[in-house]
């Protein structure tokens, strides 16, 4: 298309702010049509900041007044199902925030939304586009690192107050504590990572449920059929020098790891240090996966890339509700 792509953007929450208009502001060829939330005010002080004409406190008047050509969807958990379907059904692509759904039922029916009225749409699995990842990932396609063996991941935040996490803390809303929020950016990158092997059996703990259930810290255990076993530690009340995030990857012939990025591989019995070296840019991993993941959905709706709709997301919702089983029951759960 030679006009500008119109963007509209649905949640005026801090994923919104820090990641996706600081973007899409820079981004050639795309427009900021619309901001919406269901705080006006909120949405209209956004709109200042980044330059945009059009406010809206209902999405049904976004897709009615500016007609979007891609919508991004900020919103809590809860809503991103019925927002993605109406925004696919009023002739919008969507790239939306994680979770797509907060079921396989609902992931289900947001593909067949998708296929129904012929648009795209993508997952904001924005640590796949990530620099370091993507050399990772090209190690693991060269062999350097030999077949998978494990992948070991985890996120520590600290503590936030009650009234930052909001809805979060609402089961309904959110759909889940630490462990979806933070847990499911690993599992997705690690299944991603490690081609989606078939998971065989899952085994999960979760620690320090509110009254409304939700976990703030987690530990799951997923084991596949090739005998893969992806690991995730999460917590949302570390305590601590800093926050800690880390991915390793354990090979036959080698390892690597993330934040920061280093990889071995055995040369004739020794461990060698093959980590990638070059200049590295002003942007931070997380401004420049935003970037690279909003290029790269551009691409797609132009047809100048062909991307399969994300129907990964149903295995990955089959595994996040067997951890959640498996914790609640107190057991293994096999797939």
């Amino acid at each position: 298309m030679s006009e500008p792509i119109r963007v509209a953007v649905v949640g005026a929450g801090a994923i919104a702010q820090v990641a996706h208009l600081p973007v899409l502001r820079k981004l050639a060829g795309v427009e900021v049509a619309a901001i919406c939330d269901n705080d006006i005010g909120k949405a209209q002080a956004l709109a200042g900041r980044f330059d945009v004409k059009e406010t809206f406190d209902d999405i049904e008047d976004v897709l009615r007044y500016t007609h979007p050509h891609v919508v991004t969807i900020c919103t809590p958990n809860h809503l991103h199902e019925i927002h993605v379907v109406r925004s696919v059904a009023a002739g919008a692509h969507v790239l939306c925030e994680r979770p797509l759904a907060l079921s396989v039922a609902g992931v289900e029916r947001v593909l067949q939304a998708s296929e129904k009225y012929g648009r795209r749409v993508m997952v904001g699995m924005n640590h796949r586009f990530r620099s370091d990842v993507q050399a990772v990932r090209g190690f693991l396609a060269g062999g350097d690192i030999g077949p998978l063996q494990a992948i070991r991941g985890g996120w520590y935040t600290f503590q936030p107050s009650r009234q930052l996490l909001g809805w979060r803390l609402r089961r309904q809303e959110a759909g889940g504590g630490a462990f979806l929020d933070l847990g499911l950016l690993l599992l997705d990158l690690g299944l991603w990572l490690a081609g989606w092997p078939a998971p065989k059996r899952v085994s999960a703990n979760m620690i320090g449920q509110s009254k409304d259930g939700l976990e703030d810290m987690a530990t799951a255990l997923v084991v596949c059929e090739n005998g893969v076993s992806i690991s995730m530690d999460v917590s949302w009340r570390h305590m601590g020098e800093a926050e800690r995030f880390w991915f390793d990857l354990v090979g036959t012939k080698g390892s690597a790891s993330l934040q920061p990025l280093r990889v071995f591989k055995d040369v004739h019995g020794t461990p060698t240090d093959v980590t990638p070296t070059g200049a590295t840019g002003r942007e931070t991993l997380f401004v420049q996966s935003y970037r690279a993941e909003w290029t790269y959905f551009t691409a797609v709706i132009k047809g100048d890339v062909n991307a399969p709709p994300p129907r990964d997301q149903l295995a990955l919702h089959r595994v996040l509700e067997a951890i959640y089983r498996s914790a609640d029951e107190g057991r293994d759960v096999l797939l």
